[in-house]
């Protein structure tokens, strides 16, 4: 009998519906079409809840439009029939939290899922019961959770294999923008005062700052994106207006507004040195146990500038900080691409050694994934990786080890790993196109 663990996925960023369930019937305010940023707008007070109130938000149903194939493709090839089915989760969550408030909540699904596995007469068997365990996929952010919820458990998780798709474990400097404008390749594309708002009071977009390489300031200036000074008034103030309007404790708006910003800069700081500084080993994990996907040869927001005018400080947006280099024959100038969110540098995780990780591109949608290839350049390389067919039979052969006959699972190495260098998890056809 195969030995299959059960799968749950992690989506990424607003990729989970909100709904209010104080209101009868449940009214959707977060979904593939709807956006009430007023409703999801949370308090400056008690950032745990919204700012309008009575209200009572919570997660709904992960989006069908970027999971839904994924999950089926998942359910109907790692269970060996229909009458001996895997288990795959989808992992709903509220994608506004911290992620430390976000790991808990994994931890508590991982119980559960075993928990119903264990009444599964397909997995009523010593393999199961005696070590029970669950493997994760997580798509950006959804990485990030997976990552952080691992690095606390130290050798206390229930978790055998992993998958992660175009995270950010660096950043995404589509956060900067998102954060100082509204707008960005994060979430929807319009920008409003009220966007900017909920963006600016959302504590998990911070976590999405960028530390990697390529922030240019002037000499004087620390390019550090977790350091309140590096950024334009204007953030703060936005701040203090909406804790003006929302606040109904006392004192000083702009001190409440500094403070908020401030711990919201912190909390992610403190989650990114989490990770950075985390290894497998102290999981009880090998390089082997992680497979980790990241989006190439998509034009990607790979620096951001800071500059200074007589109000202050401030990002200085340019096209050309938008590069794809890909196929520049020099290893540095490779690397100045991504998948349109995440630029690569930020995809390479510091507890892995960068010939492990595996690449791809959009030139890996097949030919009969024609819809896909057309909704890629409206909706995005990073937000559609998780509907490629080549995904799905990777994460198939991860988690089954199975071997492929046929060789329709390849990918490509990280620019400057040499073709005896590249080690991914399992045996890979190896494409150099």
């Amino acid at each position: 009998m195969e030995q299959v663990y059960p799968v749950i996925v992690v989506p990424g960023i607003t990729a989970t519906y909100l709904d209010d369930h104080y209101l009868l019937p449940p009214e959707t305010v977060w979904s593939v079409l709807t956006k009430k940023f007023g409703q999801v707008a949370l308090h400056p007070d008690q950032v745990r809840y919204e700012a309008l109130e009575p209200a009572r938000v919570q997660s709904g149903q992960i989006y069908e439009i970027a999971y839904r194939e994924l999950i089926q493709e998942l359910r109907h090839n790692l269970s060996a029939s229909d009458e001996n089915p895997v288990p795959v989760y989808p992992f709903g969550y509220d994608w506004r939290q911290p992620l430390e408030h976000t790991e808990a909540r994994l931890e508590a699904l991982i119980t559960e899922v075993i928990e119903r596995t264990r009444l599964m007469r397909y997995y009523h068997h010593d393999w199961f019961l005696k070590d029970p365990k669950v493997n994760l996929v997580g798509h950006s952010m959804g990485g990030l959770i997976i990552a952080g919820y691992l690095e606390k458990h130290k050798k206390n998780h229930r978790v055998d294999k992993v998958v992660t798709l175009a995270t950010p474990f660096g950043g995404s400097f589509e956060a900067v923008i998102k954060l100082a404008t509204g707008t960005a390749n994060l979430g929807t594309p319009a920008p409003s005062s009220r966007e900017r708002e909920a963006a600016r009071v959302t504590p998990s977009l911070y976590y999405l700052l960028p530390d990697c390489k390529g922030v240019e300031a002037p000499g004087d200036v620390n390019p550090d994106l977790f350091d309140p000074a590096v950024w334009q008034p204007s953030i703060v103030e936005t701040i203090r207006q909406y804790v003006e309007k929302h606040s109904v404790t006392g004192g000083d708006d702009t001190e409440k507004a500094s403070l908020l910003f401030s711990g919201f800069l912190q909390s992610a700081r403190e989650h990114r040195l989490r990770i950075r500084k985390w290894k497998l080993e102290t999981a009880g994990l090998k390089s082997g146990n992680w497979l980790c996907i990241a989006g190439v040869n998509s034009t990607t927001r790979v620096g951001v500038k800071i500059d200074r005018n007589q109000q202050g400080l401030f990002f200085d947006f340019n096209r050309n900080d938008r590069k794809n280099e890909w196929s520049q024959p020099e290893s540095d100038r490779q690397m100045l691409t991504g998948d349109g969110t995440v630029p690569l540098r930020s995809a390479i995780p510091g507890f892995l050694d960068p010939a492990n990780i595996v690449c791809l591109s959009p030139d890996d949608f097949g030919y009969w994934e024609i819809q896909d290839r057309a909704t890629e350049k409206l909706a995005g390389f990073h937000g559609l990786l998780p509907n490629m067919n080549v995904i799905h039979r990777l994460i198939v052969r991860h988690f089954t080890g199975r071997a492929d006959r046929y060789r329709n699972t390849w990918g490509r190495s990280l620019p400057g790993i040499g073709m005896t260098k590249w080690k991914p998890p399992f045996d890979l056809f190896r494409r150099t196109d």
